[in-house]
């Protein structure tokens, strides 16, 4: 167990992190060069589409350092804010952690979160700065930044390039010397769940973190938490392909066939220890909070059952997706669903559409509401659909954030303007070194999620960065917002908006779905509703159709008769006044521009 030393890697998004695993993997020969490839261990390919890492994945790795043979076991994390819960849970699973620095970009706002996390749960850290090969690099000055962060001596952070391989193989000995190896747990058997996926052979396949004791092929075994039973069918290790091994010992991270096949028994967090064990369950992790709600619907009703089962697989490999069933008069049965954040929501639904080959409609995503009614009751409000009408709210609350922004100084003029639209308070404003700034701000969790992060980033040239973390709820002065289309309340388009605020989102939200959707056979007006009025409307014509075309001379009676019943079939189509709205119209409304 000496020779066994668990570790990840932590970063700012785009700071070089797979391409630095993908080093480790050559430098180690887990994987033959003939089989290498970019990102080899983003195995999803939404991950490889956009050059980000969605889903933690461990890896085994064997390294020769002074006679002697060490087991690596790596855990590959997300390096995006919304992903955070997949990084705490890696981190929870490890001693130690390379805390890796673009040598172009510097210390970044989600780099400072992630090593709160890491030092929080007592890992040992080991600072490196990467791309130090690019043009651009001011490797002294990010240097500095690190060794003031981190109060070490400048000359023990090391110096790596991903793409050349420089200082990779130093790298890899710092490890073995600086995180320590796994401490002798108890002779039972316990190990910590830290991520699982299902398989429609092996049923469900629990990645797991050996604390205590050894499990091999064909144990009997439980869930601490469930007590649920079953039978190791198969134990292993990641090299980065799962390979079959006869034991997982303690201090090992490997995964467990477990066989079954109903969701539900198997959780983040829970403890798997011998079958009728008295062993003490590992602490586990706490829940993730859902920061934005949006609701699935199937555009055909017909797979709603196809959309239920999509999403019950998919949270097996996403335990941070919550959902749960709801109903809409106009769109039918869909699922409520609670995730971490923008992105997730997108990643989400894109898996929905390729994995399971669905077509979705996707409301306007929302955070969630206290809402006190005037006969005073107070509830929880998830969804813009389902806010209480303007008459009667009495009092209501929403989420606010604690905001960290880094921003060179010379853009604090682009950078004050929108904290001001977006209602942040400044709390303060820190010399961050290097002529950067870091702002510390409070904002409705509201605002942070109306597009904030890509304004933040056009506003500061792409050199600005922004983590967050959730605080309490304070009074907020909202209001619901509905659009209709044909005098009928579309659910998907219903959002919560300032009150300052909404003359303009409702003639903007008419205007943009004005322009996207698709002329009917009758003129169908579409309305923006707030506040118990009309605040803005718009017509969009009917789809023309010239019935007398093929008619040539006679009286002019004959083309009199087709144009009445024309317009007589009109009146009947706005009578039923139903207008067929594409997925994606959905898509583009929920869609910043």
């Amino acid at each position: 167990m000496r020779h066994i030393r668990n570790f990840s890697i932590i970063a700012h998004i785009d700071h070089g992190k797979s391409t630095l695993a993908d080093r480790f993997l050559e430098s180690t020969h887990t994987i033959e060069k003939r089989q290498m490839r970019e990102q080899v261990l983003d195995s999803m390919d939404l991950e490889r589409e956009r050059g980000i890492t969605i889903k933690m994945q461990p890896v085994r790795m064997r390294y020769d350092w002074e006679d002697s043979s060490y087991e690596l076991n790596l855990i590959d994390t997300p390096g995006h804010i919304d992903f955070s819960y997949e990084v705490s849970r890696a981190l929870s699973a490890v001693e130690g952690a390379v805390l890796l620095v673009d040598a172009t970009q510097g210390v970044q706002a989600q780099t400072l979160t992630t090593l709160r996390t890491a030092r929080e749960l007592g890992l040992v850290i080991v600072p490196a700065i990467s791309k130090i090969d690019s043009p651009l690099a001011e490797v002294e000055k990010v240097r500095g930044q690190l060794a003031l962060l981190l109060a070490i001596p400048e000359d023990s952070i090391l110096l790596c390039s991903g793409r050349t391989g420089e200082g990779v193989e130093t790298l890899l000995e710092a490890v073995i010397k600086r995180v320590p190896p796994p401490q002798v747990g108890s002779k039972d058997a316990s190990a910590l769940i830290f991520d699982f996926q299902y398989s429609d052979h092996q049923g469900v396949i629990v990645y797991v973190r050996m604390f205590g004791g050894a499990i091999k092929k064909g144990d009997p075994l439980e869930f601490a938490a469930s007590g649920k039973r079953f039978n190791a069918l198969e134990v292993g290790t990641f090299a980065p392909k799962p390979i079959a091994a006869d034991t997982l010992d303690t201090g090992s991270i490997g995964y467990i066939v477990t066989g079954i096949k109903e969701p539900g028994f198997a959780r983040v967090g829970d403890t798997i220890r011998k079958e009728r064990s008295h062993t003490m369950p590992l602490s586990g992790y706490s829940e993730p909070k859902a920061v934005v709600w949006a609701s699935i619907y199937p555009e055909s009703q017909d797979d709603f059952l196809s959309l239920k089962r999509a999403l019950l697989r998919l949270r097996l490999s996403d335990s941070s997706l919550s959902f749960e069933e709801e109903a809409s008069g106009v769109l039918g049965r869909g699922f409520r669903c609670g995730l971490l954040g923008m992105l997730h929501l997108e990643i989400v639904t894109e898996r929905l559409r390729r994995e399971a080959n669905l077509s979705l409609i996707v409301t306007t995503p929302s955070i969630t509401y206290e809402v006190e009614t005037r006969a005073g009751v107070r509830r929880t409000v998830y969804s813009p659909s389902v806010f209480p009408e303007y008459g009667d709210i009495a009092k209501v609350w929403e989420p606010f954030a604690a905001v960290e922004i880094i921003v060179p100084g010379n853009y604090l003029g682009n950078v004050t303007p929108l904290l001001f639209d977006h209602e942040a308070t400044v709390e303060s404003t820190e010399n961050f070194g290097e002529g950067r700034l870091m702002l510390k701000a409070v904002m409705p969790l509201r605002e942070l999620m109306r597009n904030f992060f890509d304004k933040m980033k056009s506003a500061s040239s792409g050199y600005a960065s922004i983590s967050y973390e959730l605080r309490e709820l304070r009074e907020a002065d909202v209001a619901r917002l509905d659009i209709l289309v044909a005098e009928e309340i579309v659910p998907a388009f219903t959002r919560i908006v300032a009150k300052h605020r909404v003359q303009e989102e409702a003639i903007a939200a008419v205007e943009k779905l004005y322009g996207i959707l698709p002329r009917q056979m009758f003129a169908a007006k579409i309305q923006g509703q707030a506040l118990g009025r009309i605040i803005s409307s718009k017509t969009l014509p009917a789809m023309s159709k010239n019935v007398t075309q093929h008619m040539y001379g006679g009286d002019r009676t004959r083309k009199m008769k087709l144009w009445e019943k024309q317009k007589k079939g009109k009146a009947r189509m706005k009578a039923a006044g139903r207008v067929n709205i594409p997925e994606d119209v959905f898509l583009k409304m929920v869609k910043s521009d």
